[in-house]
């Protein structure tokens, strides 16, 4: 597919920080690309430039191969972050005002019927609940029928349903042929729903590739997983690679067989054992030594 967005050596910078240094990547068409990296990273800085939010200090970004136009505001969507609702409008009104503003919009009952906003649509936007909030917001971020979607973390602060629930909501949306950029916290989110990954650090993309292929390329065997109270000796005693995480001793091996007939020899109790193959986790933790943060 061709590229829809080309992003070319964007820098943003504000005194002497900078934010996002010379960042490039692109974007394909009805493609959903992910931007994951924590907090001050710069991933949010470089969505706001693309969304033309804040302006860059150097670089070029073109859409469908042309610097953006007035035009491009009208066919793109944005979920932002943070939100802030007129309280005394409901949720009905508040989707025939951002109607209002554009002459090409989704229908009322489309976006009622993609979001299962039936039964909260007469409701004030004070009333929802966290998972009707951010399923009204995603329709709002539709109502003008965009070809291109910004998802700014769409499921921070939802119970594991809602979320499940809002990847099903994004799969359709990218059926109807929309590209996607996201953020999130959420690796599991990331390696379900994008196409491509860039993962960002201290303004910088340090990594980009599917999630095979970086899991492949960042993320060699197994890992196997043992509290740590299970070790009744030394730590020094294993020659294996490990990491000790929030009370786990996580155990990288490229041979299942060896790393087992070793902890059996040292006698370490394996009954809480786990063991699982590497996630997009895994690379963030070997990339950024630091794990995403809300």
């Amino acid at each position: 597919m061709p590229a829809i967005l080309e992003v070319k050596n964007l820098v943003k910078k504000y005194a002497t920080i900078t934010a996002v240094n010379d960042v490039s990547f692109t974007v394909e068409q009805g493609a959903c690309f992910a931007l994951l990296g924590p907090n001050g990273a710069g991933k949010t800085t470089t969505i706001e430039v693309i969304e033309d939010v804040i302006s860059a200090t150097s670089g070029t970004i073109e859409y469908k191969g042309k610097p953006r136009s007035a035009s491009f505001k009208d066919e793109i969507g944005i979920q932002f972050q943070e939100t802030s609702l007129l309280s005394f409008l409901t949720v009905r009104e508040t989707i025939e005002t951002f109607q209002s503003f554009y002459q090409k919009t989704t229908s009322l009952q489309e976006l009622t019927d993609l979001f299962n906003l039936e039964e909260f649509l007469d409701q004030g936007n004070d009333k929802l609940s966290g998972g009707q909030r951010q399923r009204f917001l995603m329709a709002l971020a539709l109502a003008n029928q965009p070809e291109f979607l910004f998802l700014d973390e769409p499921s921070t602060g939802l119970d594991p349903q809602a979320r499940r629930n809002l990847w099903n909501i994004v799969q359709q949306i990218k059926s109807k042929g929309k590209t996607i950029i996201l953020t999130t916290h959420y690796m599991e989110e990331a390696q379900y729903l994008c196409d491509e990954i860039a993962i960002m650090d201290n303004g910088v993309i340090i990594a980009q590739g599917t999630s095979e292929e970086l899991i492949k390329e960042y993320c060699g065997g197994i890992t196997v997983v043992i509290p740590k109270k299970s070790f009744s000796l030394s730590l020094n005693n294993l020659s294996m690679k490990y990491r000790e995480i929030q009370g786990r001793i996580e155990i990288q091996t490229n041979s299942i067989n060896e790393c087992l007939d070793q902890l059996l020899f040292l006698d370490i109790d394996l009954t809480d054992m786990t063991v699982r193959s590497p996630n997009l986790e895994d690379v963030f933790l070997n990339l950024t030594g630091k794990q995403l943060r809300e």
